[in-house]
């Protein structure tokens, strides 16, 4: 079975959080329905650094319930070494989803900064594009509510505490690196 993959991330003190949402290709709509469901009239996305607290929890709590499972990649970093922090989960990330199959990767834009991306994708995928059917993207999250996910379980767990336990039912792997 082939997969799906969203991308965002959080940078919170020294650490670097990058979170993978990844989705069965018969999950999408449904996903896509439900986080839409979550905005608030005249809300155009969902991103957890702009909602108030009870706000916050009322979105942890419900993408807890989704059929989605969640990667978290960390690395200490400093404010001088967050795109090399980024850079360094990012292939990670990508090395673990080539192994299980994924056939599209959608990142949250991040304008200029892209070409960084895609330089460690390349070099992730080396010799192999071809031989793998992943499809890579940039995208604004106000065109792709499942980046909205990645977005929640990345500020959640870095937040630790109550926030972190609230996302735990879809935080499938830790990954340290």
């Amino acid at each position: 079975m082939t997969i799906h993959a969203f991308i965002d991330e959080s940078g919170r003190d020294r650490s670097y959080l990058v979170c993978v949402s990844v989705v069965a290709p018969a999950q999408l709509t449904s996903l896509r329905q439900q986080m839409r469901g979550l905005l608030l009239p005249r809300q155009r996305e969902l991103h957890f650094k702009k909602e108030k607290d009870p706000r916050r929890r009322q979105l942890a709590d419900a993408i807890a319930k989704l059929d989605v499972a969640a990667r978290v990649y960390s690395t200490d970093c400093t404010p001088k070494t967050d795109e090399l922090a980024r850079q360094r989960c990012l292939r990670r990330a990508v090395e673990d989803l080539l192994a299980d199959g994924c056939h599209r990767l959608v990142l949250d834009t991040r304008e200029h900064r892209n070409v960084h991306d895609k330089n460690t994708l390349q070099a992730a995928l080396g010799a192999r594009p071809s031989k793998t059917e992943l499809t890579y993207e940039h995208l604004d999250s106000t065109l792709e509510p499942l980046l909205w996910i990645s977005d929640a379980v990345a500020w959640c767990y870095g937040a630790g505490g109550d926030w972190k336990r609230r996302v735990t039912p879809v935080v499938e792997r830790v990954i340290p690196l």
